[in-house]
């Protein structure tokens, strides 16, 4: 099949590609002449474990190819899916300005069938939007149909979601949509959900709601730990080897962060206020998560004599999570901006994040050099085999403050530091 990508970000870029493994032609559009220009020659735009590999054989095996030219890149491809982003809104609400442009020059530029697929996370009604500009923007009564076919990518996993998804969802209510689509999916070993295109569009923000509202959970559950001097990794250990909860995503940290949990939960939240049924559990998943990097931030104080001022803090991980550059809703700056409340200097790491002027990216050294105390905010492989004696040695307090629990407790007190998790006993 020949399948046009349109928006060559995360979602696109790594969709775009998981359809050249599979044999099909694809062409990426984009008007950023900047990332078309990177991408042409092999480099992303974006850190994603595997993919820039996968885009150097494609680029080289012609099966890839990237364009500006959204007339032309319209016209000659058969499916079309539409990845461009869908920012939060001053409400909450999802943002659907680039959906809405691309929905209108497919209208223009349309000039035989074709299936346009929405693969940007959408709210519910988005398809019968979709469907509705194209038709008000068409110069000919040309048929098409439109179809819900969300992503359930992981960042610093994507590649391995895309080729071994755990499900594959298809909404729409045409039968020569359906039987295109399960045609493109046709070598994926995994269940297929065929349905409506609202209740696909729903699908989406639920599983990402239900997966914040299990982090919250296990967050809000921590502090309760804390105050009862029990190791929360036994609690989320013990509940989680019952198969109707499973230990996924009951993992006690900082709280969730990125590009989609935060926009998604709210995106929901206002979809249901404005139907007149407010969310209230998905309400209080949002506060637990706001107050998550507050209540790690009361720790730190308590450590240190509660003032902070002057104090040197060394913040070791600035993505949302590890195997990613994407610091977005990121805890890691929430917790930074309140130290800087409360006057602590603050010196950071990340192992793939650069912020600032070359010369400015420190080494964990550098980093470590003269600090208070290191706190942990993303749970990078990198910084589990450090060499803690020697950061310990270059320390002005040896305290190490562990957000992501990450750390073998009784190994870096052996070396003299003193160790604070979250309910890590």
């Amino acid at each position: 099949m020949n399948i046009l990508i349109i928006g060559t970000g995360y979602v696109g870029t790594t969709t775009g590609l998981i359809f050249c493994e599979m044999g099909h032609k694809v062409t990426g559009l984009d008007l950023d002449d900047q990332k078309i220009q990177a991408l042409k020659t092999g480099k992303l735009h974006f850190f994603e474990p595997g993919l820039e590999e996968l885009l150097t054989k494609h680029i080289q095996t012609h099966q890839l190819t990237f364009t500006k030219d959204t007339e032309t890149a319209i016209k000659e491809n058969d499916q079309i899916f539409i990845c461009v982003g869908t920012p939060q809104g001053s409400d909450g609400s999802a943002d659907l300005t680039f959906v809405k442009n691309v929905a209108k020059s497919i209208g223009q530029h349309i000039n035989k069938y074709k299936v346009i697929v929405t693969k940007s996370t959408v709210p519910v009604g988005t398809a019968e939007l979709v469907t509705n500009v194209i038709q008000e923007n068409q110069t000919a009564p040309i048929p098409f149909d439109v179809v819900s076919n969300p992503e359930f990518l992981r960042e610093g996993s994507a590649l391995q979601d895309a080729l071994n998804p755990d499900r594959i969802v298809i909404g729409t209510t045409s039968e020569t949509a359906r039987t295109i689509m399960r045609e493109l999916y046709k070598d994926f070993h995994c269940p297929i959900v065929e349905t409506h295109p609202k209740a696909s569009e729903m699908i989406k923000y639920a599983a990402n709601s239900f997966l914040a509202l299990k982090i919250s959970y296990i967050n809000e559950l921590a502090r309760v730990c804390d105050n009862l001097a029990i190791n929360v990794k036994d609690v989320s250990n013990g509940i989680g080897l019952d198969h109707r909860i499973n230990p996924h995503f009951l993992k006690a940290g900082m709280g969730y962060g990125g590009s989609c949990f935060p926009k998604d939960v709210n995106a929901l939240i206002q979809t249901a206020k404005e139907l007149g049924n407010p969310l209230s559990i998905l309400e209080a998943v949002v506060q637990v998560n706001a107050e998550q990097p507050v209540y790690f931030i009361e720790k730190i104080k308590q450590a240190l004599g509660n003032d902070l001022k002057n104090k040197t803090i060394a913040v070791l991980g600035l993505s949302f999570k590890a195997n990613t550059d994407d610091i977005r809703e990121s805890p890691s700056l929430v917790l930074i901006d309140k130290l800087l409340e409360e006057q602590a200097t603050i010196k950071t790491h990340d192992p793939v994040v650069k912020m600032g002027a070359p010369h400015q990216f420190p080494t964990i050294e550098e980093t470590a050099a003269g600090a208070d105390a290191l706190v942990i905010c993303t749970d990078w492989d990198d910084y589990k085999n450090l060499d803690w004696a020697g950061l310990k040695s270059l320390m002005n307090q040896p305290y190490i403050m562990d957000g992501r629990n990450m750390l073998d407790k009784e190994k870096v007190e052996r070396l003299g530091f003193r160790y604070l998790g979250i309910a890590n006993y």
